[in-house]
């Protein structure tokens, strides 16, 4: 067993409950249990209804649990108040969605640099970043263009690099290939895999996809509300030291 500071995230005996107006409550996780590596690849797999979402909502503190433990870098996640969360989430970890979310009047450039700004990094150091991973993403010389002007993995990756601009510990990426085809999907998750293990961050994907989640170091396949298989490769050095 790898010591708990090398986890990223630990999650034990984790329940989730949504209270319904009718009086009634919705169980969705039912005392999952997780362990995930820093700077590992995993994929969260599952059919509709076992509680991924939720899962990588808790997670990224966009929602609270109802019981359990959840550790992220180290952090109780229920000893922190919400504007605590809000504070560990921006310091902390990025999201990518599958329908890339980026603004449509704005450039690629633009896209990645609006976040930081917003954040009150000045427009200086906010444009080199964004400069420094669209270049990291192969796109510096699509900067200038619209998401219009850019195919759907090119948008993905101004997605990426704007995730990659807040400098995260974790990247939470769900179905980051659903609106791709299956040959740029796969461009996508093996750029998420270089940057999970050249970078050190660590990737929790959400997918459908078979082949995507075979590209990972581990992936843990949900059932109603728990874990009910995992699959896990060796990951060397990363985590035996």
């Amino acid at each position: 067993m790898v010591e708990e500071s090398k986890f990223a995230i630990v999650a034990k005996d984790l329940v989730k409950n949504f209270d319904l107006p009718s009086g009634d409550s919705v169980n969705v996780l039912t005392g999952l249990d997780l362990e995930i590596y820093q700077g590992e690849f995993v994929a969260i797999m599952g059919p509709s209804g076992s509680g991924k979402s939720t899962l990588v909502n808790i997670l990224s503190t966009l929602e609270t649990i109802t019981g359990g433990d959840v550790n992220v870098g180290g952090v109780q996640l229920d000893s922190l108040s919400s504007n605590d969360l809000l504070n560990f989430r921006r310091a902390h970890s990025a999201i990518i969605f599958q329908s890339f979310a980026l603004i449509d009047y704005l450039t690629a450039i633009e896209n990645v640099k609006l976040p930081l700004i917003v954040r009150g990094i000045s427009q200086d150091e906010a444009e080199a970043k964004a400069l420094h991973f669209l270049e990291a993403v192969d796109l510096y010389s699509r900067k200038d263009h619209l998401p219009e002007e850019l195919s759907g993995g090119e948008q993905q990756r101004v997605a990426i690099a704007r995730a990659l601009a807040h400098e995260p510990k974790i990247i939470y990426a769900d179905e980051p290939t659903g609106n791709l085809d299956a040959v740029t999907g796969m461009k996508i998750i093996h750029l998420l895999k270089e940057i999970s293990h050249s970078m050190g961050i660590t990737v929790i994907m959400v997918t459908h996809d078979h082949k995507a989640a075979m590209e990972t170091d581990r992936v843990y396949i949900l059932q109603e509300g728990k874990v009910i298989k995992e699959k896990s490769e060796e990951i060397g050095e990363r985590t035996s030291k």
